[in-house]
């Protein structure tokens, strides 16, 4: 069946390959959330290039992060919010800020999927491998993992462009065995060229 506009052009992007940046645009004002920035301050490097890498091959970057503003949060009511003098995330998000082209998702629960207009997003971006980068690897990378390979996505999870506080080793080695996903390190992911779309003929009396 052809992929239909369901979406009306909001989602102009098309490409089997989609990047999920997941919880790392935050003020880590929460329970261990200071022990949480410091081990995201690892993922900065990684994420950003795989990050770089994917807008230059037109891969579509989409960032998935919790709905703390209890859904009364923005895109950039929650930038501006993490960017201030005393924030805990500053550096972080700094570094890895979404661009313009970027899609934002809130979500309320740990998996992306969730109550999200995540799985209408892809669908119409015709997107079947996710790269999966973020925090936490034994939560919501392991909970949008399980989501996304019931639902028949080919999963990528580079294993240093995610982690967590606790269980992240095996909650990767889970993710690699039994979801089938590729943990390679980021530095061997390689990105396609976005595949051009064919010129179509209009119909008589178009």
């Amino acid at each position: 069946m052809p992929r239909t506009n369901t979406l009306h052009g909001a989602a102009p992007d098309e490409h089997p390959v989609a990047l999920l940046i997941i919880d790392l645009i935050s003020d880590f004002e929460f329970e261990d959330g200071q022990k949480l920035a410091r081990i995201a301050k690892r993922l900065v490097k990684p994420v950003a290039r795989l990050t770089a890498r994917a807008r230059t091959a037109g891969v579509p970057v989409i960032y998935v992060n919790d709905n703390r503003g209890r859904w009364r949060s923005d895109r950039s009511e929650l930038i501006q919010r993490c960017l201030a003098a005393n924030s805990i995330g500053k550096p972080i998000v700094e570094a890895l800020a979404p661009q313009p082209k970027d899609y934002f998702i809130f979500k309320p629960k740990h998996s992306g999927f969730f109550a999200t207009p995540l799985a209408a997003l892809l669908e119409h971006l015709g997107t079947r491998k996710l790269m999966l980068t973020g925090l936490t690897t034994e939560q919501c990378i392991l909970f949008t993992a399980i989501d996304a390979y019931v639902r028949d996505f080919e999963l990528l999870i580079p294993r240093d462009a995610v982690a967590g506080l606790r269980l992240s080793a095996p909650a990767l080695a889970h993710m690699k065995t039994v979801l089938k996903a590729n943990t390679a390190s980021s530095s061997r992911v390689r990105f396609s060229k976005r595949p051009r779309k064919a010129n179509k003929k209009a119909h008589p009396g178009n």
